[in-house]
């Protein structure tokens, strides 16, 4: 028999929770962040700064109370051709500025150092496995991504891509262009059409390393209170779409690994 408060609130039409249930919270959100060694040091202090100001900005914590639960469940690791798994923050969740802060706190806490490599397939599956395997219910579950180039170690991104996306997984995108390549093309149009998926998803990109902090906290906040932004890249008569296997294809030897019977 239902107790009198949970008679109540099925009636309101509130969520009941019990120990079987796991924690609903309005989104399942998943900071996968770049630390490829094409990050300079001095990048990747503001990157890093720029997630904890985000996380501590009085906008976010807004944007978090807003939502029908008000409240969010959020982890974060970095990645380059391997995902640095010392560098998983486990989920927490978050209701308010003190849990923002402690999370915020132990971002910044951990050491900064950059990798070799540049596998945004590998940090899309490990995204998709923590959210999985996680004890949260969310309305949505969202892999928010960040880079500064193409994909080029580890298995190709489509398919990671499209296996996170059936899977009921938003997948976000910060394109970093403060040092872009010619050689791979616009790295906005990279993401967009080879990286993001999902209902609404969308990228962002920052050309300059002070737009940082501002750029992630506009994405935090979209992220957190479901807006769909409308699409903002799309291609022009002519146009061919992205490679998605560019970065693959600037690796020395690619030939040699995809066609080994050449003769050369």
């Amino acid at each position: 028999m239902l107790s009198m408060l949970a008679l109540i609130m099925a009636l309101s039409g509130s969520p009941i929770q019990t120990a079987a249930t796991p924690p609903n919270v309005d989104v399942e959100l998943v900071l996968a962040v770049d630390m490829s060694g094409s990050m300079d040091m001095e990048e990747a202090r503001v990157q890093r700064s720029g997630y904890v100001q985000a996380l501590r900005h009085p906008e976010f914590i807004n944007a978090v109370k807003g939502g029908y639960l008000g409240r969010i469940a959020i982890g974060y690791f970095e990645w380059a051709g391997m995902v640095n798994e010392a560098s998983v923050v486990t989920w927490q969740v978050v209701e308010g500025a003190e849990d923002a802060e402690a999370f915020a706190a132990r971002i910044e806490a951990r050491p900064i150092g950059t990798r070799r490599g540049t596998s945004i397939s590998n940090a899309i599956i490990f995204g998709t496995s923590l959210i999985d395997t996680n004890a949260f219910s969310g309305a949505r579950r969202v892999i928010d991504i960040s880079g500064d180039g193409p994909n080029n170690t580890g298995p190709p991104v489509a398919p990671a891509r499209s296996e996170a996306v059936s899977r009921g997984i938003i997948i976000n995108g910060l394109a970093i262009l403060i040092r872009p390549s010619v050689s791979t093309g616009p790295l906005d149009r990279y993401y967009a059409e080879c990286v993001i998926g999902g209902p609404g998803s969308f990228v962002l990109p920052v050309h300059e390393a002070e737009d940082f902090a501002i750029a992630i906290r506009q994405k935090l906040i979209l992220e957190v209170s479901g807006v769909t932004l409308p699409p903002t890249l799309s291609l022009a008569a002519g146009e061919t779409a992205a490679d998605c296997m560019i970065g693959e294809k600037l690796r020395p030897g690619f030939l040699d690994r995809v066609y080994p019977e050449l003769d050369r």
